[in-house]
């Protein structure tokens, strides 16, 4: 499979990319603004694998214009993605009272719009079977915990849903396939910010083989829905 994946400098986005290299016959392009993390991430995945065909590049996918993105996976992934993971996403934890404007703005930014722009920019470059995999949040789960400090953020989520199920419907006829995974904690570099001192029972590396199982198998069971993923509350 050609898989995309975005946010793969850190965190579960990191090892979702080393799982799909390490098993499975699949070709990788990551996606991330750090490059000199993802220097690091090819650097682990040659070491792990000499052989992964596993690409990188620095890319914003909210700010960065998507003709050179498309006419890369043209040129190296034959004009076609299989699946597509939309791992990207910041987080700002203050209390609501002191939420400007501006940080709604990047929350909605970072966390949905880049998404719709990588979404809009390669949908025509994925065949029938393919799946789109969304990374939300059981803060925008609807129903679960919520805490203080993460509203900005958790609206940002629950728009990514909510977009999951437009889409599974809207996509339907080409037969592509849109999921999204509710991701409770993990012990990344994400949940430390949110939640200092808090440690997760599920590491980061087992978050992203979960991730990266699901984007390549999930769309046999499941299409438009919002599937927690979460043992704990947070």
């Amino acid at each position: 499979m050609n898989i995309v994946i975005t946010g793969a400098s850190s965190g579960v986005g990191f090892e979702a990319a080393l799982e799909l290299i390490l098993n499975g016959n699949h070709k990788v392009l990551a996606l991330a603004r750090s490059k000199e993390n993802l220097e690091r991430l090819l650097e682990i995945a040659h070491g792990l694998n000499p052989e992964a065909e596993i690409f990188a590049l620095a890319f914003d996918i909210v700010h960065d214009d998507y003709d050179g993105l498309q006419q890369f996976i043209k040129v190296n992934f034959d004009n076609c993605v299989d699946v597509l993971i939309n791992n990207a996403g910041v987080l700002i934890n203050k209390p609501f009272q002191k939420l400007l404007e501006m940080d709604f703005v990047e929350m909605l930014q970072s966390n949905f719009i880049g998404h719709v722009r990588i979404i809009q920019g390669i949908i025509d470059l994925m065949p029938k079977g393919s799946h789109i995999l969304n990374i939300g949040s059981m803060g925008g789960f609807q129903g679960s915990a919520k805490f203080p400090g993460l509203a900005a953020y958790s609206a940002s989520k629950a728009a990514l849903h909510n977009l999951t199920e437009c889409l599974a419907l809207e996509l339907a006829e080409q037969e592509i396939k849109v999921n999204c995974l509710a991701l409770g904690s993990a012990q990344t570099e994400m949940l430390e910010k949110a939640f200092p001192g808090y440690q997760s029972p599920v590491l980061a590396f087992e978050m992203g083989k979960y991730i990266a199982d699901f984007a390549v198998t999930g769309h046999r069971f499941f299409n438009g829905k919002i599937l927690p993923v979460a043992v704990t509350t947070p």
